[in-house]
């Protein structure tokens, strides 16, 4: 066997860590990197292996690979928070979102790259975010260095934000202001700072909601600055798992616990407040986009 199991063990955290980038779920990533280990434990080679690390990256994002190529020939779109059956909800959307926190994982760019292909998502994840040289990718992903390099440079392409046109210079102005007031909301949000946000709501302000998103009997029209305040303060935990990105065209957040769409948060002001709150469920459909560069997400 190349490997030994104190090889494998001190590599595993890292492992499980290039693997949930790839797959996106902390429990795939832990089948994944299982995965390698068995196809390690079982090789019949007996020479040693130089780096031992390096050896299990390559063997796990190979599973990683398969994986998301599997996923791609059974047709399966990103996975939507509200996807997850109601049983499993709460245990996989925690160990993702543990994963998120612990590793200061980009929430937004963990929703963005279900947007890539296998192989660029592997390429990106391995080059950009682990620093594994090109002739590594290139052996994981059976292809050549030259092609290695344009999956993850098609990948960078994808991941990052439409620029707005010479005739939008105009409203862009406008929509900075308002993005101010958006970002000073949802950090009054997400601390539940109540005062805060009376402060920045109009007086006639509206929040709508769908019903799903709701607990049973939930208003799905709230009206009034200090009605709406309240409400958001008693659900500032999901605010908290809130990401800036743009959806189908438009700037808005997303609740996005573990890095998987829920809802998403569309705000609207006029005057220096906010108006009009409106919460949606995320849809299959949806096209999410980096709202600016991507070192920001």
């Amino acid at each position: 066997m190349p490997i030994t199991v104190e090889e494998f063990a001190t590599a595993r955290p890292h492992l499980l860590s290039v693997a949930h980038r790839m797959l996106g779920s902390a429990h795939d990533a832990q089948d994944a990197v299982q995965t390698a280990w068995v196809r390690a434990a079982t090789a019949r080679s007996s020479a040693s292996v130089e780096n031992p690390s390096a050896w299990l990256t390559t063997v796990t994002a190979r599973v990683c690979l398969d994986e998301l190529r599997a996923r791609r020939r059974r047709n399966e779109g990103p996975l939507l928070a509200d996807a997850v059956p109601a049983a499993d909800l709460a245990a996989d959307l925690a160990a993702d979102e543990t994963v998120l926190r612990s590793e200061d994982v980009s929430r937004a760019l963990m929703v963005l790259l279900d947007r890539l292909t296998p192989p660029q998502r592997v390429a990106y994840a391995l080059h950009d975010l682990f620093s594994t040289p090109f002739d590594r990718i290139a052996e994981v992903l059976g292809t050549t260095v030259p092609n290695a390099k344009q999956h993850a440079s098609r990948a960078r392409r994808r991941l990052a934000p439409a620029r707005p046109g010479a005739e939008e210079t105009g409203a862009e102005e406008t929509g900075r202001a308002d993005q101010r007031i958006v970002e000073a909301f949802m950090a009054a949000a997400r601390t539940g700072d109540t005062r805060r946000m009376i402060q920045l709501l109009a007086p006639d302000s509206v929040r709508d909601a769908e019903a799903a998103l709701l607990p049973h009997g939930g208003r799905t029209t709230v009206t009034g600055a200090a009605d709406i305040a309240a409400e958001t303060a008693h659900f500032r935990d999901r605010i908290r798992a809130a990401c800036r990105l743009t959806v189908n065209g438009t700037p808005m957040y997303v609740i996005a616990p573990g890095g998987h769409p829920l809802a998403t948060i569309g705000i609207s002001t006029a005057g220096g407040q906010v108006t009009r709150i409106t919460l949606r469920p995320a849809r299959a459909d949806d096209r999410f986009d980096a709202p600016e560069p991507l070192t920001s997400l």
